[in-house]
């Protein structure tokens, strides 16, 4: 039977996957792939040296660290469903590249570690699925460990996020005396077995207060305060609201434990059914509609190296509007020419597949030879770009040189294609006398991913040396007050497109400055245009 296009388009969930670090989020995604027929066994991220590596931690640094440093893309067919996750890293110093894959999402999965809460890196990336008004659905992970009490946990997400929650499911004990959890919408409880937390018994009961739950948990403090909890959760508790989800206001709670398979698979079936399909965007032409069968779509990532052995270089392109057909001709926007779309693909994080058509929602990965820039729009008709893509001030700088001047050609091509992912921003020193190039990032460790990716990706050694500088403001004004705030500065510089920016090494300074020259405007982000 021949599916339309809408229907295609309907059964597209395109998400992502964010929490702290070490709060499962890699093995939630595994285990994912694992009941969706991806992998035929879920990687351990940590252990020992010969265990399975995460299929989405890729890179060798990933590899030997043990997180996740970029985010990938991994796609697969469950029941009815065409399933893309986004798996963004946890480590805040790789926020950025999380926050980009974001604007290719419909709706997030909030990972919560049951003993921890809500935690830093969580309340950041909850801010952005906010300022998107995409739906969350949490998952609260780690049960068969002791932890905050389930009402603790929703306090929290009220106080410390500002969002209402309505629990899907309910567990029955924690840690050493962790039962079984309660399917609220199903009436049915999924038991939890210590000594095997694969299997999985489910039972159909008639309600909480089932006679049937006495014999199955043989505990009856725990069913005591299981029915007390549910009683309180039907007064007290929020209802089932799907508009508030859809808004963001709700979210959806599930618990269980990723790494012992349990809950991992209700969770699954529970959110395909409740997540959105691919949503609206805006552009500077008006709101694209999903259901526009004529093409468009956005890069929000490049990936350089994602195979060595070839040098590739990719662009990840989220469809917005109607369907992509391989070596179709579409309009680069920002470039203002025509180009023919050849060699598209789709992922399972590393690993790749040809891909001959796809659907507005979809994840393709398109050959990049140094035509694409992230933020660039694809369009089959028409002109219009996308809203503009976050990228933001770095805080932390160091001067860089090559060691080998041998190897200066490498050097470039290494550090201009990591300039090009956003993996780091690159400044030239304005000053003509004293000439240097500057790396700045958002956080530290993105140093240590620069210099081992060029090291194995370039064969290239480099040199960092740590400057004092914290902000970066790129500055706009008449010429005139430019060249006078030029005159006096020793910390201007240039970004890759030659705008002026101008670096301080504390807030002082920086509104030293603001007021000394209240004609220069200074602006905290570099847009890059969609």
């Amino acid at each position: 039977m021949k599916i339309s296009y809408e229907q295609q388009v309907q059964s597209r969930k395109t998400f992502a996957i964010i929490s702290h670090p070490d709060a499962g989020k890699t093995t939630l995604t595994e285990k994912l792939l694992y009941f969706g027929g991806a992998i035929r066994e879920a990687g351990t991220v940590k252990g020992r040296k010969n265990s399975k590596h995460a299929m989405s931690d890729w890179m060798e640094i990933e590899k030997q660290r043990g997180i996740s440093v970029t985010s990938s893309v991994l796609e697969f067919q469950y029941n009815d469903y065409h399933v893309n996750i986004l798996d963004t890293p946890g480590h805040e110093d790789f926020s950025e590249d999380t926050y980009r894959t974001l604007t290719a999402a419909d709706s997030a999965t909030m990972l919560i570690d049951v003993a921890k809460g809500v935690e830093a890196q969580t309340i950041k990336l909850f801010k952005v699925c906010r300022m998107r008004r995409i739906p969350i659905f949490t998952f609260i992970n780690k049960l068969d460990r002791q932890g905050k009490e389930p009402f603790e946990l929703m306090e929290e997400l009220e106080d410390v996020l500002g969002i209402r929650s309505y629990p899907m499911n309910w567990p029955i004990g924690m840690g050493q005396d962790f039962k079984a959890v309660y399917d609220r919408h199903n009436k049915r409880l999924e038991l939890y077995n210590h000594e095997n937390p694969s299997k999985i018994d489910i039972i159909s009961i008639s309600g909480p207060l089932d006679p049937k739950i006495d014999e199955i948990i043989n505990d009856e403090g725990l069913v005591n305060q299981f029915r007390e909890e549910m009683e309180l959760l039907d007064v007290a508790g929020d209802q089932y609201e799907k508009e508030q989800i859809d808004n963001g206001k709700l979210t959806p709670i599930f618990f269980g434990s990723a790494i012992s398979n349990f809950g991992v698979q209700t969770f699954l079936e529970h959110f395909l059914e409740m997540a959105p399909a691919p949503t609206p965007r805006k552009s500077n032409e008006g709101v694209v509609e999903p259901l526009d069968q004529k093409f468009s779509g956005f890069v929000f990532k490049i990936q350089a190296n994602m195979n060595p052995a070839h040098r590739d270089r990719i662009a990840f392109l989220r469809i917005t509007s109607g369907v992509f057909k391989k070596g179709m001709n579409v309009n680069h926007v920002r470039l203002g020419k025509t180009m023919r779309l050849a060699q598209p693909t789709q992922f399972l994080a590393q690993s790749r597949s040809a891909v001959e058509e796809a659907y507005a929602g979809d994840i393709i990965g398109l050959f990049d030879p140094g035509t694409f820039r992230i933020g660039d729009t694809l369009v089959e008709n028409g002109s219009f770009e996308f809203d503009e893509m976050p990228h933001f001030s770095p805080e932390h700088f160091c001067a860089i040189s090559v060691k080998d001047a041998l190897k200066h050609k490498s050097y470039e091509k290494g550090i201009r294609q990591l300039t090009e992912e956003g993996a780091i921003q690159l400044f030239q020193t304005y000053q003509k006398a004293v000439e240097q190039q500057i790396v700045g990032v958002v956080g530290v460790l993105q140093f240590e991913v620069l210099e081992h990716r060029l090291k194995s990706e370039y064969k290239v050694d480099i040199r960092l040396e740590r400057l004092p500088f914290s902000y970066a403001r790129w500055i706009a004004g008449e010429t005139k007050d430019i060249e006078a705030f030029a005159r006096t500065q020793r910390n201007l510089v240039k970004d890759r497109d030659d705008r002026l920016v101008a670096l301080f090494e504390n807030d002082f300074q920086m509104r030293t400055a603001q007021g000394k020259y209240p004609n220069i405007k200074f602006y905290e982000n570099s847009f890059i245009k969609a």
